[in-house]
């Protein structure tokens, strides 16, 4: 009877806090944050575009590029809409149920980004230590079966973690002092013992997030094994420079997550962890495809012939 009347009296709707400023820099904070969210769409259409208009960059490492630029796009659609109505209304209020569904995409979205790029890294390391058999192990078929791969454990893992949140009982307080539902913030809502859901959470980022990391650097100390053995300075330069943007990228990435969930920060405010948390889901999504832009000579020559003949048209 007791259980009865806790889950009559539970929580329904949930009030955002986002960022306290004055309403003067919540305008000026909104048009960054608007500005943000149009060069982030922008600048990952772009790649996904140049990467379908050309046959040049239909290739293994394109492919996932493209696939990045696919979870960077939704995690930030994710994330900002919600961020740029708190920027102009003060009383955020959402129900429980869209707010777990918000943390569910974004848990997709993170876990799939940690998937591609592993799965970046693995398609560098046969570029460069196994060229002979790159072609060969590395095919259309290995290519598409590894995205969806990714794709589909992002999804499920996702939904496990989700499914086990939303089983909890919810009784207060009504409060998230962040600006999205995070996973920290959520269960700071969950009423009693939420042992078993964060256990669940490690074995299951271990596998997700822990793994792929190691993956990564395993990959990369190999390749610069294999770069170091080169004799020229020139050709050295030549071979790192076609996985150096993957290497910025996968360390911006991870830097930024684990920033928040890795580094203990009890004695951080919450503007600390916004901040943090600001970076892997608002800047990353942006820096992304201005670092494979600028860094990689292919998008930018597809680039230039697809402003050449959009112009002869005109």
């Amino acid at each position: 009877m007791v259980m009865h009347e806790k889950n009559m009296t539970g929580i329904i709707m949930i009030h955002i806090l986002g960022f306290q400023f004055s309403q003067n820099i919540n305008i000026v904070v909104f048009f960054i944050f608007l500005m943000n969210y149009f060069m982030t769409i922008c600048g990952n259409l772009l790649i996904i575009t140049l990467v379908s208009y050309s046959k040049s960059l239909h290739s293994p490492m394109y492919f996932f590029i493209s696939q990045l630029a696919v979870s960077d796009i939704l995690l930030i659609t994710d994330i900002l809409p919600n961020l740029l109505h708190m920027n102009l209304v003060k009383e955020t209020m959402v129900s429980l149920s869209d707010c777990i569904t918000q943390f569910y995409f974004f848990a997709v979205m993170e876990i799939l980004e940690c998937l591609l790029l592993t799965v970046m890294s693995y398609d560098r390391y046969l570029a460069i230590c196994k060229p002979l058999h790159y072609n060969l192990i590395m095919n259309y078929q290995l290519s598409w079966i590894m995205v969806v791969t990714c794709w589909v454990l992002s999804f499920v893992v996702a939904l496990i973690h989700t499914i086990t949140i939303s089983k909890l009982q919810f009784c207060g307080p009504y409060v998230i002092d962040h600006f999205f539902c995070d996973l920290d913030p959520i269960l700071g809502l969950a009423c009693g013992d939420t042992s078993i859901v964060q256990l669940e959470i490690l074995y299951l980022g271990i596998i997700v997030d822990v793994i792929p990391f190691f993956t990564i650097i395993i990959s990369y100390a190999y390749i610069i094994f294999t770069i170091s053995k080169i004799p020229s300075i020139t050709g050295r330069q030549k071979v790192f420079s076609t996985c150096s943007s993957h290497l910025i990228v996968v360390s911006i990435y991870y830097i930024t997550l684990m920033s928040v969930y890795m580094v203990p920060s009890r004695g951080e405010s919450w503007n600390m962890t916004k901040f943090y948390s600001l970076l892997y889901t608002v800047l990353t999504p942006l820096l992304n495809p201005i670092i494979y832009s600028l860094r990689n000579k292919d998008l930018k020559n597809v680039f230039g012939k697809l402003i050449n003949n959009f112009l002869k048209f005109q």
